[in-house]
């Protein structure tokens, strides 16, 4: 019932902490003493660039229906391989009230999956991946990171939930409000926290506790052929972050979202995780040169009708793994002609 918003979280969960736009030029600002710096998207006009993404999603468990089906896959593995360009189409030139602009194209889009069993109630990764290779998305990104005005997606993914699946990577980019407002120094520790929208249990969080551990040459291909508009520099923070789901308040608390209690559903059991990134990010630039990530997830929850008293037990562990890095620009630019 739920396996799409499952995948979705984890496809956007490994992108989560970041720590900065993924695909926006930005600027690392001298604060003065203490050497703390402080990092703000600053979208340019016309700049363009390539970001390599690769992850491994491993999932076991079962979910029980008042159906029995003795085919439905119990584990599943699914890797998936992006080469997308990235363009600024329109820059905000600082303003309030508009938002930059961008383009992503996907150069390359590659899903493998195995199973050991065929589900013919859940989508084809391999399929829908495969779909996107060649496409162009363009789309609006607000201050706080929130996408929007998508277009070109609609012939590609009619359905809304596929859509948001294709799309995953992009909704859970971090924002510069991650950041202390003071700007961040070596040894500095900060924390974050935010609601999991959409997910089957309320009060569901995710907490995050992040520590500049020091500053180390950046990936010296990255580093080598940066975006046009850049200044070259062989610095990059290195930026170690920590991250929870957990619910608030006690575990035994009503555990249903408000929808769910309109359409006459009650939701019980738990669903936690945990995990880790650590991400290199250029001083000079601010532009994200490499950042790998491992979560792991585990969930045992029920839904059950009020009315009828039928019941789906969702009992799953999710493990992920991916690396996401930054390759040269100016290949970008080139290919773009």
């Amino acid at each position: 019932m739920h396996e799409n918003f499952v995948i979705g979280i984890t496809g956007r969960w490994f992108l989560r902490s970041v720590g900065v736009l993924l695909f926006a030029s930005a600027f690392a600002v001298s604060l003065g003493a203490g050497n703390r710096v402080r990092i703000a998207p600053n979208y340019i006009a016309g700049e363009t660039f390539r970001y390599l993404i690769e992850s491994r999603t491993t999932t076991s468990g079962k979910v029980t229906t008042p159906i029995l089906n003795p085919e439905g896959a119990g584990g599943s593995t699914v890797s998936i391989h992006l080469e997308v360009l990235l363009d600024v189409l329109d820059a905000s030139g600082g303003s309030s009230q508009s938002v930059p602009r961008l383009r992503a194209i996907y150069e390359k889009s590659k899903a493998d999956a195995q199973s050991d069993a065929f589900d013919p109630a859940q989508p084809s990764p391999p399929a829908q991946y495969a779909k996107l290779e060649g496409r162009s998305l363009e789309f609006t990104v607000d201050s706080r990171g929130h996408i929007g005005d998508i277009k070109g997606i609609e012939d590609i993914f009619p359905d809304r939930t596929a859509s948001q699946l294709a799309l995953s990577w992009f909704s859970e980019i971090a924002v510069s409000s991650t950041f202390p407002a003071t700007g961040i120094a070596v040894g500095q520790k900060w924390k974050s926290e935010r609601p999991v929208e959409g997910a089957p249990l309320s009060d569901l969080i995710f907490r995050a506790e992040s520590t500049y551990l020091r500053d180390e040459p950046c990936h010296p291909e990255a580093a080598a052929t940066p975006p046009a508009s850049a200044i070259a520099s062989d610095a990059c923070a290195v930026i170690l972050t920590r991250f929870a789901i957990l619910r608030r308040g006690s575990p035994h608390s009503e555990a249903t979202p408000d929808d769910y209690v309109r359409n006459g559903l009650r939701v019980s059991g738990s669903w936690t995780g945990s995990g880790e990134s650590l991400d290199s990010i250029s001083l000079a630039t601010g532009f994200l040169v490499r950042s790998t990530q491992t979560s792991d997830q585990q969930m045992d929850y029920e839904i059950a009708s009020a009315s009828t008293g039928s019941k789906i037990h969702n009992q799953r562990r999710i493990q992920s793994q991916s690396e996401i890095s930054l390759v040269s620009a100016a290949a970008a630019v080139t290919k773009l002609k």
